[in-house]
């Protein structure tokens, strides 16, 4: 891992990585992928995407980290950076602890800054977040369509939900993310079903259509899946779009 010293050039591969950075530092982010959308007006090379970064002009950029998830990057790729002698520093994110955990060791560890003030404001946010009342609501959670999938276990947006009183009927899949008939999904005993922006565009037009009898919750996927500095806000917002 460099050390806080040598670490002054930085291209990531995660969106809410690439938030985390650019708001708690901006001058150290040289690069990030095409889906690095926050915030608003980054000014960086954009080096592709997560799963199919051009490893040629990271490399070029001259990163003393290269920053990535286990999850939403490829071995191959990861592997290939440090072939090309870049320190890659590779994060594991399944639930909120977790995600505090790997944003501190990510930004004062792998970056060299100290705690961001908003990273606080989150551990403070869901701390204050009252435990799920009686037996919560039970949902189906689609991240995608043709084919449908949905949630499975050991997510990190599950794990949000679950906070929130939501509990993903597919919470003991083996599978993290189970491809599931639309059949299935609509006996699964579901009494509401969220749907999220992102990976999947769901929206009013597409998506609740598909579960006539179930009530539909439209939530914004950076609150839902982001794991940085939209995770101060996340509490407030899900709440509200899961009323």
């Amino acid at each position: 891992m460099p050390t806080a010293a040598r670490v002054s050039r930085i291209v990531s591969l995660v969106p809410s990585l690439t938030e985390a950075v650019a708001v708690t530092a901006p001058g150290l982010l040289v690069g990030a992928t095409d889906w690095c959308s926050h915030p608003g007006g980054l000014d960086v090379v954009r080096v592709g995407g997560t799963k199919n970064p051009d490893i040629a002009a990271i490399t070029a950029l001259r990163p003393d980290l290269v920053l990535a998830n286990e999850e939403e990057n490829r071995e191959p790729d990861l592997a290939a950076l440090r072939a090309a002698g870049i320190e890659v520093l590779v994060t594991e994110v399944r639930d909120l602890d977790q995600a505090f955990a790997e944003l501190e060791r990510m930004l004062v560890t792998g970056c060299g800054l100290t705690v961001p003030r908003w990273l606080d404001e989150a551990r403070e946010a869901w701390a204050t977040v009252p435990p799920p009342y009686g037996g919560g609501r039970r949902a189906v959670v689609p991240i995608w369509r043709r084919p449908w999938m949905v949630l499975g276990r050991n997510t990190f947006a599950g794990d949000l939900l679950a906070r929130l009183g939501v509990h993903n009927v597919y919470a003991d899949r083996a599978e993290r993310y189970p491809r599931i008939p639309l059949d299935e999904l609509r006996a699964s005993g579901a009494d509401l079903v969220v749907l999220p922006d992102e990976p999947y565009r769901f929206t009013a037009d597409d998506g609740p259509e598909a579960f006539p009898a179930l009530p539909a919750a439209l939530v914004d996927g950076r609150y839902l899946t982001w794991y940085g500095p939209s995770l101060a806000e996340a509490p407030a917002v899900l709440r509200a779009a899961l009323r």
